[in-house]
């Protein structure tokens, strides 16, 4: 326990004669009155306290108020988010494990909420404060009711201020609860998720790895992996350009350089072409599949990532690779067949329909409501089966085009047709879950 006392101390030392320095670098000759009260002023007995008494000029929050309004006086709230709200739903709770914490008050008591992030043995101050660890009250001080005080001032940074109240410049909603009753709204602004959400795509956008990524395709050069792009992206703004006011606002607003990217919410504004029903053809795999722009790409793209191997390989990163581009394409399958499925009914009994009969249970299942031998093949009849079967032979036929085999031996390419079987899982359980 001493060891990590005088650990503590260090650290907070280290701290506070880093920002004096800073401080006393902007002086001038002469004013050595002001030098000797900062001297004095950052010594851990005399700053320790007044940082104590600061503290409750913060507050460490996840969901804050003066995005609404910079002038906003109420409530900003510390929560974790709704788990009650699913997995359907994205929200706070999404990404709970992981929330960037926040701080609102005055914005010249940043310095504490600086300190109390402080990290000794894994644990910041901030966290040895709310568990109230002897530890860190014996490196604040040798009395232990002062230091007991200053521990549970420091502690209390992520309590709620006063009693929950809403102001005139917020936002509020009237819900209606039937009967003629409301319960009253007042939003605030997820500062924590929406952190999450800058710092990813700010990673997606900036890091070197995306600009290698997109250095290799502009020179059409081959790279272990792709990038993402944020298209119509908004940026809306919070404090101004000042880094002080930004901080008024909150301590992740200036970190995030007073920027939210708002990502379009509008539906797809497109005119898709009508649906035909595949006539003249013995299998949809035989072209309607291919046909569609998307899957030509994605078979490229996992023939490409395969014959770009030394050799077949199953590490864990391989693997996960190429589970995700099969994935993708099992993803357009899925949609080729439920876009067929909704056309009219009987359209498999067309004369110039020449579609398998496992396909035309597949993709024509309306039929059986009304041709009873079709009926029997759909509900006793192993079409389900047989369609993944095609699928897979079809598959491999792609990747194998132009080239004699997959770029792998005999043992190897047993155990890719292992893998990719079970990659089609999600194929099996869609197709048996028709009635």
């Amino acid at each position: 326990m001493n060891d990590c006392v005088a650990h503590i101390k260090v650290v907070i030392n280290t701290f506070l004669q880093e920002r004096l320095q800073a401080k006393l670098d902007k002086l001038k000759e002469g004013e050595d009155e002001t030098r000797q009260k900062l001297v004095e002023a950052y010594k851990p007995k005399n700053w320790i306290p007044d940082a104590a008494h600061r503290a409750g000029q913060i507050q460490q929050i996840t969901h804050a108020l003066k995005y609404i309004h910079p002038d906003a006086k109420g409530t900003s709230l510390n929560m974790p988010g709704n788990e009650a709200a699913g997995e359907s739903l994205i929200g706070t709770h999404t990404i709970a494990g992981q929330l960037a914490a926040d701080v609102v008050g005055n914005a010249a008591a940043s310095d504490v909420y600086q300190f109390l992030c402080l990290e000794v043995d894994g644990k910041t101050l901030l966290v040895r404060a709310i568990e109230n660890d002897p530890v860190l009250q014996q490196a604040f001080s040798s009395n232990d009711e002062l230091a007991t005080d200053w521990v549970e001032a420091f502690g209390g940074l992520m309590k709620s201020k006063g009693e929950p109240s809403s102001h005139k410049l917020a936002k509020q909603l009237y819900w209606p609860m039937g009967k003629g009753e409301y319960h009253l709204l007042a939003p605030l602004f997820p500062t924590s998720l929406v952190h999450q959400v800058w710092t990813t795509i700010r990673e997606d956008r900036f890091s070197e790895e995306a600009k290698s990524a997109r250095e290799a395709r502009k020179a059409k050069q081959f790279y272990p992996h792709g990038f993402k792009e944020y298209p119509n992206v908004v940026i809306q703004k919070f404090g101004g350009d000042s880094p002080t006011r930004r901080l008024n606002i909150s301590h992740l607003n200036k970190d995030r350089y007073g920027e939210n990217q708002l990502l379009p919410s509008c539906p797809p504004n497109w005119k898709s072409n009508p649906i035909k029903p595949p006539l003249r053809v013995d299998s949809v795999f035989d072209g309607w599949f291919l046909y569609r722009p998307r899957v030509r790409g994605l078979v490229a793209d996992l023939r490409t990532y395969l014959y770009s191997l030394p050799d077949y390989k199953t590490n864990i990163d391989i693997r996960n690779k190429r589970a995700e581009l099969v994935a993708y394409i099992v993803d357009e399958l899925l949609l080729f067949a439920a876009e067929l499925r909704d056309l009219e009914n009987n359209w498999s009994t067309y004369e110039d329909c020449r579609l398998n009969i496992d396909e035309q249970c597949w993709l024509n299942p309306h039929r059986a409501e009304t041709d009873e031998v079709f009926s029997a093949i759909y509900t006793w009849g192993d079409w389900k089966e047989n369609v993944c079967q095609r699928f897979a032979n079809w598959l491999n036929a792609q990747l194998t085009k132009k080239k004699k085999s997959l770029p792998f031996g005999e043992d190897e390419a047993s155990q890719w047709a292992s893998d990719l079987n079970a990659e089609l899982k999600l194929l099996r359980e869609e197709v048996n879950s028709y009635d």
